[in-house]
């Protein structure tokens, strides 16, 4: 199953929490935290003649409650560093967050914490955390407009997910699918605590930032469900006059997140099953199309991937998945509309339509693979930026979590 949030981002189950009526009639704020800080930009180019100009600035605090229309709304984003990252995680996640960034105030992060949900090589974790980062910057995430930072570098996730640990109830956490279907398989002698609680951290990556949006695709709207109810319950337990009366500010501690919907190629499919989700954790290397795959292995998987025997090419028939999975992969591809598509290959066989997929998958990922290099060929600028774009989130998390914290009745040190 597919593990990567934030790209797993996240999966939590196929069904939203059940609450009681109670709890959502009782839940009745309208308004949420303000978007907080601004920070300066840095001079950092990343592009096909990569230098590295990283000039590390002490980020400003932030400042809570701005109230401007001007301020952008905030978006978080994020993807594990497990398994190479696929045209899937790619499609559906990171390629969007390129427009987004000249929109919004983005922060994306490698999500290594949950990395460690199930057994994993201790070896690979620091090399695949480094991958993956380099990999956001070679598909164009642009670091004087986006914050890129690892997970573990922010210790206020850890922090924020102890205390929403403490008022979320256990029934919500066990009818989460993926915990019952790993627990079942392996059994619960070899199931460590974290798969059962992931969701919580899930919950305090995005609530740590009030972020605004999460970006999602179609089939995981539900799964933030469980962030949003939770981020109301406390709200509801912790916040209003409660907060004020303990010398803060009132009103809601938590923003309440929507999620995103891409406009397209959110969900890609394997290539060996046009009804399942192209995973890093598919047995067969042949089922997805990794970023950094040379040319010779994107044209032998797209040669060998699963087709039908019918004419033609058309999107949207349900009888045809992988037809409709590989018409959506090379409309986003090369960016044309679907009307365009449609009609530019109705009358192809696969044969031909083999070849003209492969060679716009070749042109497309052959100058990320190139930047990439270019990127990891200078580990000290990577770490740079990692270390920046850690204090820039970290100025925003330690608010929220300051607040979660005086909200909650903790004596906080002085000093």
């Amino acid at each position: 199953m597919e593990r990567s949030l934030l790209s797993r981002f996240f999966i939590l189950s196929n069904t939203s929490p059940l609450f009681t009526s109670s709890m959502t009639s009782a839940v009745h704020l309208s308004k949420y935290l303000k978007s907080t800080g601004q920070f300066r930009q840095r001079n950092l180019q990343i592009g096909r003649n990569f230098r590295c100009l990283c000039t590390v600035s002490v980020s400003e605090p932030a400042t809570p409650d701005i109230s401007s229309s001007s301020v952008k709304k905030r978006i978080v984003s994020g993807v594990q560093p497990t398994g190479s990252i696929h045209l899937g995680n790619y499609l559906g996640a990171i390629k969007n967050w390129i427009a987004l960034q000249n929109t919004y105030e983005t922060l994306f992060f490698i999500v290594d914490l949950h990395a460690i949900t199930l057994p994993y090589d201790t070896q690979q974790l620091s090399k695949a955390t480094r991958d993956t980062a380099a990999l956001y910057l070679a598909c164009g995430v642009d670091t004087s407009k986006a914050s890129v930072f690892v997970q573990s570098h922010v210790r206020a996730h850890v922090e924020l997910m102890w205390l929403l640990s403490s008022a979320t109830p256990i029934g919500w956490l066990n009818r989460m699918i993926q915990f019952k279907e790993k627990s079942r398989k392996a059994g619960d002698e070899n199931v460590g605590v974290a798969l059962l609680t992931y969701p919580v951290l899930m919950a305090s990556d995005i609530l740590l930032y009030q972020s605004d949006f999460v970006p999602v695709g179609e089939d995981q709207k539900q799964h933030l469900e469980l962030t949003r109810e939770l981020a109301e319950r406390v709200n509801y337990l912790f916040g209003g006059r409660k907060w004020k009366k303990l010398g803060g500010r009132g009103g809601a501690i938590f923003k309440v997140p929507e999620p995103l919907i891409p406009p397209a190629g959110a969900r890609v499919m394997s290539l060996t099953d046009g009804l399942s989700k192209m995973s890093k954790s598919a047995p067969s290397d042949q089922s997805r199309i990794n970023l950094l795959d040379p040319k010779d292995v994107i044209a032998n998987k797209i040669k060998r991937c699963k087709t039908d025997s019918l004419p033609g090419l058309e999107f949207d028939n349900p009888e045809r998945p992988e037809c409709n999975n590989l018409l959506s992969v090379y409309q986003v591809i090369t960016g044309k509309t679907k009307q365009e598509i449609a009609e530019e290959c109705q009358d192809m066989n696969w044969g031909t339509f083999k070849i003209v997929l492969t060679d716009a998958l070749i042109d497309h990922l052959h100058p990320i693979q190139v930047r990439y290099g270019e990127i990891m060929s200078d580990p000290a600028c990577l770490d740079d930026i990692l270390a920046e774009g850690a204090n820039k989130a970290s100025a925003i998390a330690d608010v929220t979590l300051n607040n979660v914290y005086q909200a909650m009745g903790f004596l906080r040190r002085r000093g």
